[in-house]
């Protein structure tokens, strides 16, 4: 039975395919999102709070991410 593979986070890279901006300025974006909910640097970025800070749906984005 093959089962299906899905990640909860998300990196500067899909962040730059979500949106079209640069690495760099997708980069920031994830700083900026993990500074307002009070992560650590180490801390991962989810898609969910990724979605929720952007007001993206997670439907317009899953296939890109996840797919």
């Amino acid at each position: 039975m093959k089962t299906t593979l899905k990640r909860i986070c998300i990196y500067p890279k899909d962040i730059q395919l979500i949106t079209g901006k640069s690495y760099r300025q997708s980069a920031r974006l994830a700083q900026k999102i993990k500074k307002e909910l009070n992560k650590t640097e180490k801390d991962f970025l989810t898609v969910e709070e990724f979605c929720n800070y952007t007001g993206i749906p997670f439907e317009q984005i899953d296939h890109l991410i996840l797919g």
